[in-house]
């Protein structure tokens, strides 16, 4: 394993911020809240409290699996069985072991572009070369299938993507995706789908189908990572899991867990089979639709506020917005200056694109924002934020 990149920007300033419009998942939930979605069950219908603490069910409990298995379910495909369910430590955990399970040294990947660093960074440790398929900021962050196939070499070993995307809320839809596989097929390439904000598509527009995950295409080289963290609010019990097709797939990513994790919390796992059983999973997705489409109307109001220094593409899905910020001559900020000061001088957290998407030129003077936190840190932090760009923000420098 070569040197793995540094994880940009979290750790250093989560702890201190007053406003953290940095957060990813939507407003987390207390197991109180859990039991009133659940229809006010008895706290010991979560938790038993006679349980003896052993290492539980090695790859997750059959109800959490089954639970899991239930949110691939749709018409187009066959049902997906609990034993094509392994649990992790989160989605982190997740992509990692997948990645690890299915990439070497020499082997080729290519990476849908920009997204969570993890996705990139992770393949390049392990030795293999990264290809980065870069959606277009200047078109909606779509992505051009000519520019995937003039990428695919003969050791292309995985494509790697991201739906909905982080860090732009961007969505592909069901004929990319089918477009995806279909190319994936061609080569006998395996597609890994980070697919964690999924299926919080809030914003599509009226003619936009929802689409589906990757496991509905009936191609059996596809990979779906996802977690309790994003949009199911319950990051504290860091549960996810690796789902697959290929029974193969997840057989060899079980021998490699063997290494890494015995099994995940016997606490953690009940926890999250009762937040995906129904009503339950249902009732947490409305609430956080809801709060999604709510919120997200604050920042677009936020935004129009100051047009003429913020430039977006209106997500479609997720949690995340990715902005870029210019001056008055329509030139781009230093956005690490810009995020360093936001913070230190009216408490306010956002993301730096250039740091934390990569160097590329593209992303100088774009912020990231994560808006599906409680509606009044939502408020609170942009108006915080109006109080710098009306005091502060005529002094940052211009990113070079």
């Amino acid at each position: 394993m070569v040197h793995i990149k540094e994880f940009a920007w979290m750790d250093e300033h989560e702890t201190w911020a007053t406003h953290n419009l940095a957060e990813t998942c939507c407003a987390s939930v207390s197991l109180d809240d859990l039991l009133a979605f659940a229809g006010n069950k008895d706290r010991a219908s979560v938790i038993d409290f006679s349980q003896k603490q052993t290492y539980g069910a090695i790859r997750g409990t059959d109800a959490l699996r089954s639970n899991i298995a239930n949110l691939y379910r749709d018409d187009q495909s066959e049902p997906l069985s609990k034993d094509n369910i392994l649990i992790t430590n989160g989605a982190i955990q997740a992509n990692f072991l997948a990645l690890y399970t299915n990439v070497a040294r020499g082997d080729h990947v290519i990476c849908h572009y920009p997204t969570y660093q993890q996705l990139y960074s992770v393949p390049e440790s392990f030795g293999a070369e990264v290809s980065l398929w870069k959606a277009d900021g200047q078109n909606g962050w779509r992505v051009n299938l000519d520019d995937l196939r003039s990428l695919i070499r003969p050791n292309t070993k995985v494509i790697i993507i991201n739906n909905p995307q982080n860090p732009t809320g961007a969505v592909l839809s069901r004929d990319i995706l089918q477009e995806i596989v279909n190319i994936a097929r061609q080569h006998g390439i395996i597609i890994h789908s980070d697919e964690v904000y999924r299926p919080l598509f809030h914003s599509l527009q009226d003619e936009q189908e929802e689409p589906p995950s990757i496991l509905s295409f009936n191609y059996e080289n596809t990979i779906a990572t996802s977690s309790m963290s994003k949009a199911f609010s319950l990051a504290g019990i860091r549960l996810g899991w690796i789902a697959s097709r290929s029974r193969e797939i997840i057989e060899q990513c079980a021998s490699a867990r063997d290494y890494t994790l015995i099994s995940v919390s016997q606490i953690d796992d009940r926890i999250a089979a009762c937040a995906l059983s129904e009503p339950t999973v249902g009732n947490i997705l409305k609430r956080n639709l809801d709060l999604a489409r709510g919120n997200l109307d604050l920042l677009d109001g936020f935004l129009k506020e100051f047009a003429w220094a913020a430039q977006w593409v209106r997500p479609h899905a997720g949690t995340t917005a990715f902005v870029k910020f210019v001056n008055k001559n329509n030139l781009a900020v230093d956005d690490v200056e810009f995020c360093k000061r936001l913070q230190e001088e009216c408490g306010v957290m956002c993301v730096p694109g250039s740091r934390c998407f990569g160097e590329d030129t593209n992303f100088k003077g774009y912020v990231r924002i994560g808006y599906v936190c409680e509606r009044q840190v939502l408020i609170d932090g942009l108006n915080a934020w109006r109080k710098f760009m009306s005091d502060a923000y005529h002094s940052l420098p211009v990113a070079i």
